[in-house]
């Protein structure tokens, strides 16, 4: 099987709006909004149906309970840059889901496997009933 080409997310379902970053960065990060708050929709987006639930079945802190992934990117001091990087970080969460699980079938062990597994036991009781206290025979 062939695997399939990433989703991509468009840029016409996310909305991306620019806020000043925080921490460090001098005076340069009082005065420029470089920072990028992108909010995506899963429940109205485009994305098919199995890939939607998967990712609101994600337990990860991103997606608010009515179903919106928020990503802030602020690494850059670039706005474009941190544009970039916030929808690459949307589409690589979006790809984690995009292949469903393999479905486990369970399967019984072998005649073997059970074989070597009751030897193991065995060597290993008798090797712990001599570390027991020493008996006279007389």
């Amino acid at each position: 099987m062939a695997s399939p080409l990433p989703l991509q997310v468009s840029e016409d379902e996310v909305e991306i709006t620019a806020m000043r970053a925080q921490g460090a960065g001098g005076q340069n990060v009082n005065k420029v909004s470089s920072a990028v708050h992108l909010r995506f929709d899963v429940a109205a987006s485009s994305l098919p149906e199995d890939v939607k639930e998967r990712l609101l079945a994600l337990r990860d802190t991103r997606i608010t309970q009515e179903g919106v992934v928020v990503i802030k990117a602020q690494q850059y001091r670039s706005q474009d840059q941190n544009r970039t990087d916030a929808l690459e970080r949307l589409n690589a969460l979006v790809n984690t889901v995009a292949v469903p699980p393999r479905v486990r079938r369970a399967t019984k062990p072998t005649y073997g496997s059970k074989q070597r597994r009751l030897a193991g036991k065995t060597q290993r009781s008798e090797t712990k009933a001599l570390r027991g206290r020493v008996r006279d025979r007389s």
